[in-house]
């Protein structure tokens, strides 16, 4: 059962203290999600600035690699006008993005409500190329994870853990980066939001990047079985960074992957999705030979009526993100 909080509770020394002297294996790992009260909550907050989506709506989503600028990326948003934004990566208590809500900050500027889930306990700063974006030496919180923003009002919320053994974390498992020790799995954020032709349910979904193909089938599956226990009988559009083809050296070929024909037979169409990569380089990820397409939305019971790829580069020619953000029109 997710919690429901306006604030996250932060992790006390004594947590802190229980994590650092824990084993780095899986079953400690699960362990310490449990004993997190935050890894086990939504945070909601913001306005709506409607009661219902029309006939018609947006919905955008962008793994917005931190968020280093939340404002900006915010307003670079009112290029395609979303009434729904499914984010990935957005911190909240980082040192790296000045210890902001990121996604609280997009929520205010675009009159929308936010509901915030945790991916991950940052133990750390963050990579190298991050560190230079910090001007302390803590974080706040720590948080780091997934959101949607809605212009109208959640009916229902939920958080959908799609792992608990430690991919990060745990020794046993291969820990994906030793520079960027981190308690938490990936996950997904759904919510039920009404329209002028009932109800909706709206998924922000993250998939692993340090795994294989079989790795992310099985976190999709347990998120489709997740959302057909939470939205049963509803149209649904998920949106997220699926990481497909990741780790899949050398031509990162996301067509390797068999998370597309899993949904396919769920009743789920790719048809909403743009073709061509959607990743760049950016401020914290320099690298120009890395093209790939990660970013996708589905969409079930729905159509699509249009569809587009936003460039993560602002008008001042910032990158605001290492990944474009994948867009459609819904009907």
């Amino acid at each position: 059962m997710t919690e429901i909080v306006n604030a996250l509770p932060a992790v006390t020394p004594g947590q802190r203290a229980n994590i650092l002297s824990a084993p780095s294996t899986a079953a400690a790992h699960r362990g310490l999600l449990q004993d997190i009260p935050a890894m086990n909550a939504l945070q909601l907050g913001g306005t709506a600035s409607t009661a219902r989506l029309p006939a018609e709506f947006n919905v955008a989503a962008w793994n917005v690699e931190r968020c280093l600028f939340p404002e900006a990326t915010a307003a670079h948003l009112g290029q395609i006008s979303p009434d729904i934004v499914l984010l990935s990566e957005v911190d909240h208590g980082m040192a790296r993005t000045s210890q902001r809500h990121t996604a609280e900050v997009m929520a205010t500027e675009l009159g929308m409500v936010y509901a915030f889930g945790v991916e991950f306990l940052e133990l750390d700063l963050g990579g190298p190329t991050e560190r230079r974006f910090c001007k302390d030496d803590f974080n706040t919180f720590g948080w780091h994870g997934n959101a949607i923003l809605s212009a109208v009002p959640f009916e229902r919320t939920a958080l959908i853990r799609l792992d608990g053994h430690g991919h990060w974390f745990a020794a046993d498992e291969g820990a994906a980066d030793p520079d960027q020790p981190r308690v938490g799995g990936r996950m997904a954020i759904a919510a039920v939001v009404p329209s002028k032709t009932g109800s909706i349910c709206v998924v922000s979904t993250h998939l692993e990047s340090n795994a294989d193909a079989a790795h992310r089938h099985a976190q999709f599956d347990v998120l489709l079985n997740a959302i057909d226990a939470f939205a049963s009988g509803l149209p649904v559009v998920i949106g997220g960074d699926l990481n497909t083809g990741n780790h899949l050296p050398p031509d990162f070929n996301w067509q390797n992957e068999t998370l597309f024909g899993l949904a396919q037979t769920r009743g789920y169409s790719w048809d909403f999705t743009t073709e061509g990569p959607t990743t760049r380089p950016s401020l914290i990820t320099p690298h120009p030979q890395r093209v790939m397409k990660l970013d996708w939305l589905a969409g079930r019971d729905l159509t699509c009526k249009e569809k587009g790829l936003l460039t993560s580069i602002s008008d001042d020619g910032t990158p605001l993100s290492d990944h474009d953000c994948v867009w459609c029109r819904v009907g």
